[in-house]
């Protein structure tokens, strides 16, 4: 049973095609496409793959954007599942106050997180972190509870605030320097510091409620230029949300 996982975030939309919709599936074929160009999803990436038995997704670009997708998958006339936070799935326990206002992203990372963590080890404590447009960081205890998050502007909007608010400041293309001696590099690592001061706060606080060290995994589009400035050792997967997708996939398939 062929699956197709789709991440559909606030720039672009992210795809991968699985063999079976189960964790540690093959991968058959991935890509991205920018929301602009969802349109050309039928008749470019998505016109040489084989048909998926089943598609499972979350979007956090609003309905409107929803609907372009489902769109482009009557290509293949089936319909798409959409993941929508909950008190409960895969081994994850909800604690937000209002369980389904929780982005359908930051839920499906942390599910892929806890599965992920679960099968190198004991259970243990763990922060999500996703870096994209906006940055989110999450909180799970050893037991599977998400005790709550954080959101935070990501990079870019953090830059474009500051070109937009303060005379003489533009978007840089500076380096991170740990002592930054020109106003580019001074951006570049102001905005990297923020994040990462952001999430070592999280695992500070995680640590002081759970009596030991969280793991700490990051994904998003730019999670790989912020892991080597983060002062706490961090483990990189791009494939986060798709891995909870496949968890989720297989649960619904397979009731526990």
């Amino acid at each position: 049973m062929t699956f197709l996982a789709l991440d559909v975030g606030n720039t672009r939309l992210k795809w991968a095609l699985y063999d079976t919709p189960c964790a540690g599936a093959r991968l058959l074929a991935q890509g991205a496409q920018f929301l602009e160009n969802i349109e050309k999803l039928a008749e470019g990436d998505w016109s040489q793959l084989p048909a998926p038995r089943w598609v499972l997704g979350c979007v956090v670009a609003g309905d409107a954007v929803k609907r372009r997708v489902q769109e482009q998958l009557e290509l293949w006339d089936v319909s798409p599942q959409w993941v929508v936070s909950s008190s409960f799935e895969a081994g994850v326990t909800n604690g937000y106050d209002h369980p389904a206002r929780l982005g359908s992203d930051r839920w499906v990372a942390m599910i892929g997180a806890r599965q992920r963590l679960l099968t190198q080890g004991p259970a243990k404590p763990c922060v999500v972190v996703m870096v994209g447009t906006a940055v989110t960081v999450e909180a799970i205890d050893a037991e599977g509870r998400f005790l709550g998050g954080i959101i935070l502007p990501g990079h870019g909007i953090m830059l474009r605030a500051l070109e937009s608010g303060t005379a003489g400041l533009h978007v840089p293309t500076g380096e991170v320097r740990d002592f930054p001696t020109n106003t580019s590099d001074a951006l570049t690592s102001g905005g990297t510091f923020a994040i990462a001061g952001a999430v070592q706060r999280m695992v500070d606080n995680l640590q002081r409620h759970c009596g030991e060290a969280p793991a700490v995994f990051m994904t998003g589009g730019a999670g790989w230029k912020m892991a080597p400035s983060m002062s706490t050792q961090v483990e990189l997967v791009d494939s986060l949300i798709f891995d909870g997708l496949l968890e989720i996939a297989e649960r619904r398939l397979i009731p526990a």
